[in-house]
C-alpha cells in the first residue's frame, strides 16, 4: 500500500494549482428569526411564535414598549427549535413555519406595542472556529385592550400596514429600490419576520403621552377592517407618523365613526395615500401602486373599480384622502426630504392664532413654531388653497370638507417623478403645503390633521408649542 500524501506536500500541491484554502469544518452561520401568528391579540388569546434557527435552544424576552421598556415575560431556555426553509414566495405568501412557542396572554397585560427578543448562542465549529457566538432578532405584536374603552377614551391605531409595505424580508416589499433584483412586489404577507417602524414614528408620541398622564389603548390598521366595532367606545381615534396604506373597510370604519360624532386626530402625513385590499388566506395585502392597470379590477365594473389597489386620489378610484382627513399628498409633497426644500425651516406658520388649538401657546399670526425639531418634514399633506388678503382658504375642489379650517401651513414640493402616478396630473413641477387644520362632521365629530409625518419630533424635543397644541387636542377631543 502506498503511503498517503503528507499534509505539507498536499498544501504545496493545492497552492501551486492556485486553489483557495478554506478552514476545515467551518462553523455555520448562527441566526434566529421569527414572527407572531397574528398582528394583534387581546388578553386571553394564545400568542403563537413561529421561529427558525440552526440552534436547538433559544431564550425569549417580551417587553411592552412605551415611555419605558417593561419586561412582562421571559423564557431562559426554549428547546426543540428547528431550521426551516424560506419559500421562494415568502414575501407574498408567508413562510408557513410551524409554531415553536405558545403563551396564553395574561389578563393583566396592558394594551400596547410588545417587542419579542429572541437570542441564541453556541461555541462555533466542532474542530475549528471555536468562538463564542451569539445572535438575536426581534418581532412584535400589538395587544388590544381586554375591555375597549374601559380605562381610556383614546384609541391609537398603529400604522402596521406601512410597516409591512416597507418590509423586504424574503426579497420583496411594495418598493423596487430595495427589492431583490430591483423588482417591486405587489402583495406582502405578515407571516414572515417583520420590519417595524414604531420606534421612528409612533413611539415618541406614545412616550410623551404616557409621561404626561394620558392613557391610550392600542390597535392596528387591520383591526379597523376586521374589528370595526372596536372604535365605538372611544371619543378620539389617533393616527401617528407615517400612516400610508389603507383599505376601503378601514376608511368606512373611520369615516363612520366621525360621522356619528367621534373625533379623529391625524398627527400624521402621507396618510391614506395608497389603497390596499386584504387577503386573509395569506394574511397579506395587495397594492399595485403605480401599476394599477395590472390589477385584475382594472377592467372590472363601476361597482368594484373604486377598490382598485392604487392611489386613493386616482381618478378611477374617486375617493380622495381629503374627504376623510381634510388633506392629501396631491396638494402636499416633501419638506427637507427627497431632495425637495432641503433648506426649509421645518416649521409651521400660524394663520389663525385665536383658534382653541393654539390656546396657551402665545403664538401670533405669522409666527413660526416647531422649526428647532423640524416638525414639518419628510412627507406632507395639504389641500388646494386660495389666498384672500393674506389668509389661506380651502377651495374644496379636491374633496376637502366644506367646514375645513386652515390654521397653519408650511411649503411642500413634489419630487419630479410623482406626477407619473396620477395619470391626469398636468406636470412634474408642483408645489403645495403641509396644512395644519380641522373640520367638523354633520354628526358633530371633529377631525384634525397636522399634515406632516414628523409632528412627534416636537414632542421628543420638548417644543413648548407642539406640546401645548397636542395637549389641547387630547384634552378637548379625548375626554
Amino acid at each position: 500500500m502506498k503511503s498517503p500524501l503528507q499534509l505539507p506536500a498536499l498544501l504545496a500541491v493545492l497552492l501551486s494549482c492556485g486553489l483557495p484554502l478554506f478552514a476545515i469544518d467551518e462553523g455555520r452561520s448562527l441566526y434566529i428569526e421569527g414572527y407572531a401568528g397574528e398582528i394583534s391579540y387581546a388578553p386571553g388569546d394564545e400568542l403563537q411564535l413561529h421561529l427558525s434557527s440552526p440552534s436547538p435552544v433559544a431564550s425569549i424576552t417580551i417587553e411592552r414598549v412605551g415611555k419605558e421598556r417593561t419586561v412582562v415575560h421571559e423564557v431562559s431556555r426554549l428547546e426543540g427549535l428547528l431550521e426551516h426553509p424560506v419559500p421562494v414566495n415568502a414575501s407574498s405568501q408567508g413562510c408557513n413555519w410551524p409554531v415553536a412557542y405558545r403563551l396564553p396572554i395574561p389578563a393583566g397585560w396592558k394594551s400596547g406595542y410588545y417587542e419579542v427578543t429572541m437570542k441564541v448562542s453556541d461555541n462555533g465549529g466542532t474542530f475549528t472556529q471555536r468562538n463564542r457566538r451569539t445572535a438575536e432578532s426581534t418581532c412584535f405584536f400589538v395587544l388590544r385592550p381586554a375591555e375597549p374603552g374601559k380605562d381610556t377614551r383614546i384609541l391609537l391605531q398603529l400604522a402596521t400596514h406601512t410597516y409591512n409595505a416597507y418590509n423586504n424580508w424574503g426579497g420583496s416589499s411594495v418598493y423596487a429600490y430595495h427589492g431583490r433584483a430591483g423588482l417591486q412586489g405587489h402583495r406582502v404577507s405578515y407571516l414572515r419576520p417583520p420590519s417595524s417602524q414604531y420606534a421612528r414614528w409612533e413611539l415618541p408620541f406614545v412616550a410623551w403621552a404616557e409621561e404626561n398622564g394620558y392613557a391610550i389603548d392600542f390597535a392596528t390598521n387591520l383591526d379597523l377592517e376586521l374589528r370595526p366595532g372596536i372604535v365605538k367606545p372611544y371619543k378620539l381615534l389617533l393616527s401617528l407618523g407615517h400612516d400610508e396604506y389603507w383599505s376601503a373597510p378601514m376608511r368606512d370604519t373611520v369615516e363612520g365613526f366621525a360621522a356619528a360624532g367621534g373625533n379623529v386626530a391625524f398627527f400624521s402625513g402621507n396618510t391614506c395615500c395608497w389603497q390596499v385590499r386584504w387577503e386573509p388566506e395569506t394574511k397579506s395585502f395587495l397594492c399595485w401602486k403605480q401599476w394599477f392597470n395590472q390589477d385584475e379590477l382594472y377592467t372590472s365594473t363601476a361597482e368594484t373599480i373604486p377598490t382598485l389597489a392604487t392611489l386613493w386620489s386616482h381618478h378611477l378610484v374617486g375617493r380622495t384622502e381629503n374627504s376623510m382627513t381634510g388633506v392629501g399628498f396631491i396638494h402636499g409633497g416633501y419638506h427637507k426630504s427627497h431632495g425637495q426644500l432641503m433648506d426649509g425651516s421645518g416649521a409651521y406658520t400660524v394663520h389663525r392664532p385665536d383658534h382653541w388649538m393654539f390656546e396657551g401657546t402665545g403664538l401670533g399670526a405669522g409666527k413660526e413654531f416647531g422649526g428647532k425639531d423640524s416638525i414639518v418634514g419628510y412627507e406632507c399633506d395639504g389641500c388646494e388653497i386660495e389666498w384672500r388678503e393674506g389668509m389661506p382658504f380651502p377651495t374644496h375642489r379636491d374633496g376637502t370638507p366644506k367646514t375645513f379650517t386652515i390654521l397653519a401651513t408650511a411649503p411642500a414640493k413634489w419630487a419630479p417623478g410623482d406626477s407619473w402616478w396620477y395619470e391626469r396630473w398636468p406636470g412634474p413641477d408642483h408645489s403645495g403645503n403641509a396644512v395644519l387644520g380641522l373640520y367638523t362632521t354633520e354628526g358633530g365629530g371633529t377631525v384634525m390633521t397636522t399634515g406632516s409625518t414628523d409632528w412627534a419630533h416636537g414632542l421628543a424635543g420638548k417644543d413648548a408649542s407642539v406640546m401645548r397644541i397636542t395637549k389641547n387636542v387630547l384634552d378637548r377631543l379625548g375626554k
